[in-house]
């Protein structure tokens, strides 16, 4: 027993002494400075790697930007307008732009509504993409920002691709006119009231509700519809785009009496001249209404194709031509144009309408209104039946053949140097002028206006006699008087079509020309001005697009 407790005893020793060493050898816990120590080793260490990572980062950066700058094309992912220009130089992306391009500047459009269809080109209103500019764009992805934003752009371009929209434009006078053209041959188009003298009568024409065309929409779809086509997709799809002519119900102006009243009324005036400085003055005729407003308001409150108001006119005591020939005595310019005349209904128009304008006056500062003086063109006024363009084909048309007298009309005031307040085109070229001499009018929808810019009064006399209409402005010589030549010069050429119409009367495979067609054309004109032999300018006056005339043909079965 003895030996046991010694024993253990030994052991507790042993245990105390084991206690001891342990404590021995358990560290002590760091200091304060020991630990900031510590510390500050490992985020020097942190620094160090993030320093070395951001130094390879900006190696690789460098490198990454300098291999896609030194390289002189664009870059991966590019595309303008869905035509990939990626790894092009700008040279080889011009030209296959211009290719691919090329057949959405000459794509047809259909514009039609029930009642009726036309086409149009985008060559027709000069739309053209700025393909140099978004060359520039696409050239300058991955270029244009500091070297990680650039490489950003670089690689976010090669995983989602950048499509680059290049901007455009046209000629916006163009497309007024083509948008007005269409307009003004729609069926069931509103008709304004209108009015006008018929000897001692004001003749007015009560308006008619119908339709008219939202100008605005249209222009806008037009360029929309030309827009958003892609080359690729015509060729895939070879079909024409159609865009429905947007219209809207419209209501004729109710007719105002006290309106047409202030325009129509007039105190008569003889007329005079000074001599120092020399001023003529024409006569004006006094025109009041024969009866009184409150009447006239009556008459038209009815219902009827038209009004007539009974005129009081009262003339001039002394007019121009009692003056003397010294009120007109030079002759500032005259132009023929020829026609046949064996073609009766035709001629009788010409000489119709040339002898409402023959012995016209304008003042300086006053405006002459083809549609104004002429008048509206109807059967009582004696018009006849005779050939027009319309739609593309030759029909006849009451007031045939109007536009050969504005046409002549307009060269003789050019070659007067009158200012011209509003011309336009034909949409086919003619027979009796060149392209770009001519000057197309339609009552109440297209008018050929001019101003005399001269010091003194004009007078404007007209005939038409043996197939020659003419055209002669008289007055005074100015100080210095100007030769004034229109020059048209052709700018491209419009090719025609050919339209089959089947005809079973026909043998088989027999065909029959209807109407021979002719390309139409772009002609810009200049107005040459001229101080004798020296020219003292040129100008650009008009910028005119003419249709192309399709050829159509019956043909057998």
């Amino acid at each position: 027993m003895a030996k046991k407790k010694k024993t253990t005893k030994e052991k507790e020793e042993k245990k105390e002494e084991h206690k001891e060493l342990v404590k021995i050898k358990e560290p002590e816990k760091p200091t304060l400075l020991e630990q900031a120590e510590m510390k500050q080793k490992k985020n020097l260490f942190i620094i160090i790697n993030v320093t070395i990572i951001v130094i390879l980062i900006g190696i690789f950066s460098i490198i990454f930007a300098f291999m896609n700058v030194t390289r002189n094309v664009i870059i991966n992912g590019v595309s303008i307008k869905g035509i990939e220009v990626s790894s092009l130089t700008m040279q080889q992306a011009k030209k296959k732009l211009e290719e691919a391009l090329s057949i959405e500047l000459n794509m047809p459009i259909k514009l039609e509504t029930t009642d009726y269809e036309t086409t149009l080109n985008t060559n027709q209103i000069e739309f053209q993409y700025n393909i140099a500019k978004a060359i520039e764009d696409a050239y300058s992805v991955g270029r244009k920002g500091n070297i990680i934003q650039n490489n950003y752009e670089i690689l976010a371009v090669a995983l989602f691709g950048k499509e680059i929209t290049p901007e455009y434009s046209y000629n916006e006078d163009t497309l007024n006119y083509i948008v007005d053209s269409i307009e003004s041959k729609l069926p069931g188009l509103v008709e304004q009231a209108s009015y006008y003298r018929e000897g001692a009568e004001l003749i007015i024409i009560p308006g008619k509700d119908g339709i008219s065309v939202n100008k605005d929409n249209l222009k806008k779809d037009i360029i929309d519809t030309i827009v958003k086509q892609y080359a690729i997709d015509i060729l895939k799809n070879n079909k024409v785009e159609k865009i429905d002519i947007p219209i809207q119900d419209k209501e004729a102006d109710i007719i105002d009496i006290d309106k047409i009243y202030s325009e129509i009324y007039t105190e008569p005036k003889d007329a005079y001249y000074e001599e120092n400085p020399f001023k003529i003055y024409a006569e004006v005729e006094g025109v009041d209404f024969a009866i009184s407003k409150e009447e006239a308001k009556e008459i038209v409150l009815e219902k009827a194709e038209e009004y007539k108001i009974p005129l009081k006119l009262t003339p001039a005591a002394r007019t121009i031509n009692d003056i003397g020939t010294e009120a007109f005595p030079y002759q500032i310019s005259t132009f023929t144009t020829r026609y046949d005349a064996s073609n009766i209904n035709r001629s009788q128009n010409l000489a119709i309408a040339t002898n409402k304008i023959n012995g016209t006056v304008l003042m300086p500062g006053e405006e002459f209104s083809f549609n104004r003086v002429v008048g509206k063109r109807t059967i009582e006024e004696g018009y006849k039946d005779a050939k027009i363009y319309q739609d593309g084909q030759v029909v006849d048309g009451l007031a045939g053949g109007i536009c050969q007298i504005s046409s002549t009309l307009y060269n003789a005031v050019v070659k007067a140097n009158l200012e011209i307040v509003e011309r336009r085109n034909h949409s086919f070229t003619t027979s009796y002028v060149p392209a770009g001499k001519d000057a197309t009018v339609v009552y109440g929808v297209i008018d050929f206006k001019f101003k005399n810019t001269r010091t003194y009064p004009i007078k404007i006399t007209g005939s038409v006699n043996s197939g020659i209409a003419e055209f002669t402005i008289h007055g005074i010589a100015e100080e210095i008087e100007y030769k004034v030549e229109l020059v048209p010069v052709v700018t491209s050429s419009i090719p025609y079509t050919t339209q089959t119409i089947p005809d079973a009367s026909l043998a088989p495979g027999q065909q029959v020309v209807v109407q021979a067609g002719h390309s139409g054309c772009k002609v810009t004109t200049y107005r040459e001005t001229k101080a004798g032999d020296m020219l003292v300018s040129k100008e650009v006056v008009s910028t005119d697009t003419y249709q192309p005339m399709k050829t159509i043909v019956r043909v057998g079965p």
